[in-house]
């Protein structure tokens, strides 16, 4: 039988809960033989109707955010069995998860979910939560960490 996860897509955003998060995708990696895309979206703010969006601040941002993401990989994935390849775009942080399994051609999405409740729930919504909904492939979603 064929390799069930051949590419694992791991979305972080850098809180404390990313550390944990890519542990669990290097560990179903070390199972399966298969390769962890790190991935982040800067995410974008909502624009108001007519009015335009400067883009450097975002390209800006991309930059440092790719900066971070290799950082990390290469703490927590460098020196591993696991080969990993990081990517970075701008956007609205869910929609652009479900359309990178997509384009990656991931088998399973491990990402992080920050548990919020109440009125932050309703008012933030859970990127985790319209992943699950909206991914074409397996999401599995780490709880956030206590502190």
């Amino acid at each position: 039988m064929a390799n069930l996860f051949r590419r694992i897509l791991c979305p972080v955003d850098f809180d404390p809960n990313a550390i944990v998060v890519i542990g669990m995708a290097r560990q179903v990696a070390e199972q399966t033989g298969a390769k962890v895309i790190l991935f982040h979206v800067v995410p974008v703010p909502i624009q108001v109707v007519g009015q335009p969006i400067a883009l450097e601040p975002f390209t800006a941002a991309e930059t440092s955010a790719k900066m971070r993401l290799e950082k990390l990989a290469g703490e927590h994935l460098g020196g591993t069995a696991v080969s990993y390849e990081t990517f970075v775009t701008s956007g609205d942080p869910a929609s652009e998860i479900v359309r990178a399994v997509r384009e990656q051609n991931a088998d399973l999405v491990v990402m992080a979910t920050h548990g919020r409740t109440g009125l932050s729930h309703l008012i933030l919504g859970s990127v985790a939560e319209r992943v699950v909904r909206e991914s074409p492939r397996p999401v599995l979603t780490v709880r956030a960490l206590r502190e």
